[in-house]
């Protein structure tokens, strides 16, 4: 069996996750992947993984954020977009067409229609769920609002998001190693000492809003950093991931308060070494939390002013912060974290399995 993964996005942040998360579920259960990303795409993170596609127009209209002129325009492009697709549906003979998130899925639904094939949509914005639940089976994602309502259409499953094969094999020691160098780099010609900054001995708290810094993030560590406003930073080490949306957000971080650790790519171990997660209000974030049984704060609007709402998905494992409460919640939540623990560790199963019950409705799909 083979399947068409039609991709939003340039293939390298979020969207394209999903995807390859995707993509090795199927494969796993022996289906061949092919990939269409849209012609402009860099793909880095399908080349780096060893990946390669078919480029097609994906037009965007902004996800979560699309005005309605950005989702009109988009609209226009979508239709000679789906005629492409379709074209590489019929060259490649493809059994079945999974749309992924915003401009992948409504194309690929589209395309699919076009080619008399079956398809299944991933959808997580409010113009793929308008589209393609009147075309296809849909698999709803915690971002949308219908993933939360009671009643939805008998073509639509829930799911959560794919996460990344072996997400919880993390190395606590090498996230140890890992601190400690950078800590070493950063203190370089400096009157400083690596005990100044970070002891091994004390509980970590993990600030991050993923691989980009954004302004609210920076702002909450500062927050909790700021021995007026707390004493957080002399009892627990900070820790602080992302590279800087504006490079002004680090002016607002104590560097002798907080571990400012830049891009990383050993989250996993991190995750093994950290006592709480201070995360944006986001799904894939937070989902990793869950999956890791690690107590987790989702401090909202961080990106763009979105809300989603995720401790209402994961209720009794999530709490939900602002700027100006944040550190009462963190404090809260330090002196409850067995609890929280365990209702996250209620969860983590179903996180875990959410690739594999996506490839099963996909191939479900395809043998219809």
């Amino acid at each position: 069996m083979k399947a068409l993964l039609v991709i939003t996005g340039r293939g390298m942040g979020g969207d394209a996750v999903n995807a390859l998360n995707i993509a090795r579920s199927l494969e796993k259960k022996g289906i061949q992947c092919e990939l269409a990303l849209d012609k402009n795409a860099p793909g880095l993170l399908f080349k780096n993984n060893g990946y390669t596609w078919h480029k097609v127009s994906v037009p965007q209209a902004g996800g979560h954020a699309a005005t309605k002129m950005a989702t009109t325009k988009a609209g226009f492009r979508t239709i000679k977009a789906a005629f492409e697709t379709r074209n590489l549906i019929k060259k490649l003979k493809v059994d079945v067409v999974v749309g992924i998130i915003g401009g992948g899925a409504v194309v690929g639904c589209i395309a699919a229609k076009l080619a008399n094939i079956p398809a299944v949509g991933i959808i997580d914005t409010p113009t793929d769920t308008k589209v393609c639940t009147k075309l296809n089976t849909c698999i709803v994602l915690p971002e949308a609002q219908l993933f939360r309502s009671n009643n939805i259409p008998e073509n639509v499953f829930k799911s959560f998001f794919p996460l990344t094969p072996g997400l919880t094999k993390g190395d606590k020691d090498k996230a140890l190693d890992e601190i400690k160098k950078s800590i070493r780099k950063s203190i370089e010609g400096k009157n400083l000492k690596l005990e100044d900054l970070f002891d091994e001995n004390k509980p970590s708290i993990l600030f991050s809003s993923g691989s980009s810094l954004f302004e609210m993030m920076a702002k909450a560590v500062a927050n909790a950093s700021n021995l007026e406003l707390s004493d957080l930073s002399e009892r627990y080490n900070l820790l602080l991931v992302g590279i800087p949306l504006k490079e002004d957000y680090l002016d607002l971080i104590n560097n002798k308060k907080v571990i400012n650790l830049g891009y990383i790519n050993w989250i996993r171990d991190l995750y093994e070494l950290i006592d709480l997660a201070v995360l944006t209000d986001d799904g894939v974030m937070i989902q990793e939390a869950m999956a890791c049984e690690l107590p987790a704060i989702a401090l909202t609007r961080v990106k763009y002013g979105r809300y989603h709402n995720m401790a209402g998905i994961f209720p009794g494992a999530v709490i939900e912060a602002d700027v100006d409460n944040l550190n009462n919640k963190i404090e809260e939540a330090l002196l409850d974290l067995d609890e929280i623990k365990s209702k996250s560790k209620k969860y983590s199963k179903e996180v875990l399995s959410s690739g594999e019950k996506i490839a099963e409705i996909v191939i479900n799909e395809a043998n219809k």
